[in-house]
């Protein structure tokens, strides 16, 4: 069988440096790409929507990251949305914890994120 190809993908960014539970990380992300995909164009959420909505969760070491890879994004016309913890779990109010991405041109994505790791 063949590897389904996808155009669009979200690509969703976790900070490894803020030590969160499994179930905490989970959360953030999800927030990210909701976030992420609220900000996006009508015609990019329909044809990511279409195909099957591919993700991409990947590791950054550091805020520092995140905050250059959402300005990259920005710059490129790609949704990118950071996520800030309220603080009423596990981490401090106002934390930074993930970025989300997209949906956006795979391509795209590959260019700002392709030295990230996979989580």
């Amino acid at each position: 069988m063949s590897e389904r190809e996808f155009e669009y993908k979200q690509c969703l960014i976790i900070r490894t440096d803020v030590k969160m539970s499994q179930g905490k990380r989970c959360a953030q992300i999800a927030h990210a790409s909701v976030s992420a995909y609220d900000n996006c164009g009508a015609i990019l959420k329909k044809k990511w929507l279409s195909e099957g909505q591919k993700k991409v969760v990947l590791k950054a070491n550091d805020l520092k990251t995140l905050y250059e890879l959402k300005s990259l994004a920005e710059a490129a016309g790609i949704s990118a949305s950071l996520i800030q913890d309220a603080g009423l779990t596990e981490i401090p109010p106002g934390t930074i914890t993930a970025l989300g991405l997209g949906p956006a041109p795979c391509e795209k994505l590959d260019r700002l994120t392709g030295d990230l790791s996979l989580l």
